[in-house]
């Protein structure tokens, strides 16, 4: 699908910070603030804009104890479908975070969240190994987020508090 500059733009804007105002939005690409809603809600009619989302340092929480996990999975595609079916069952679990079709060694890259270790590893060996399609897996537990989605989690100094993705 082919999108205008000021579209591009207000994506752009909002990637960044979802939670902008729309006044504030159509000063920044100098449209009507009533552009701007309906071009947002286009976009979400569209499933281009897909959710509104937060990011939660959860390792500043004392009561959190979840774990997230990055699992590679080595899968033969169905004929027809290649990859699609394999990775529509597996994001369907509540586990399950994100999907990620993947060059390199592994076909899938599967993000699962759980309350503990043996949580996620009981997942992977009766869930996920279990599917037809699924020949193998690695599982790595993510220690500590530094940085997600551009988004510095625990700056170390000021400087880092500055830092801005830019798309």
């Amino acid at each position: 699908m082919h999108l205008t500059e000021k579209e591009l733009e207000i994506l752009q804007i909002i990637e960044q910070n979802s939670r902008i105002d729309f006044h504030d939005l159509a000063k920044m690409v100098d449209v009507d603030e009533s552009e701007i809603a309906d071009t947002v809600k286009k976009l979400e009619d569209m499933n281009v804009i897909v959710c509104y989302a937060s990011i939660i340092n959860w390792a500043k929480v004392d009561t959190y104890h979840g774990v997230t996990a990055m699992i590679d999975v080595k899968v033969t595609p169905k004929r027809g479908v290649g990859f699609n079916e394999v990775a529509k069952r597996i994001y369907r679990f509540n586990e399950v975070e994100s999907v990620y079709l993947m060059s390199g060694a592994y076909d899938l890259s599967v993000i699962v969240n759980g309350q503990s270790m043996n949580e996620v590893a009981q997942f992977v060996s009766e869930k996920l190994s279990t599917l037809d399609s699924v020949i193998s897996t690695t599982t790595h537990f993510i220690l500590k987020k530094y940085k997600h989605d551009g988004t510095i989690l625990d700056p170390i100094n000021e400087e880092d508090k500055r830092i801005v993705v830019s798309p």
